[in-house]
């Protein structure tokens, strides 16, 4: 085995390599070709070919826990806090036929 040095068997792999970069990129082009034809054919959209997350994410409404007695806006309590509401006492706000936490999360 002549010539079999490591200088030598570098180049062989490295122009092995482009051949076989080069070789994937020919057959990917004909795999695209076959797959847009087929798209066509059976008329796939391409948001049909997104995958599918594993299991999905689900934001249940949330009640109302203050209302303005002027404007009869609700406010939940989350997020940014309204101006009618702003630096006051939330207990004159609150509304009082609003189930409690345990009894809302058996309904």
């Amino acid at each position: 085995m002549k010539g079999d040095t490591y200088r030598h068997l570098s180049t062989e792999l490295q122009k092995l390599e482009q051949r076989i970069e080069s070789a994937r990129q020919d057959e990917r082009q004909n795999v695209l070709q076959e797959i847009r034809e087929k798209m066509t054919e059976w008329d796939i959209t391409s948001n049909e070919l997104r995958r599918y997350r594993r299991g999905t994410y689900h934001m249940k409404p949330v009640v109302a826990k203050y209302r303005d007695p002027a404007t009869g806006r609700e406010w939940s309590g989350r997020g940014h806090e309204p101006a009618w509401i702003a630096g006051k006492d939330r207990t004159a706000f609150l509304i009082e036929d609003t189930p409690p936490l345990a009894l809302s999360l058996c309904l």
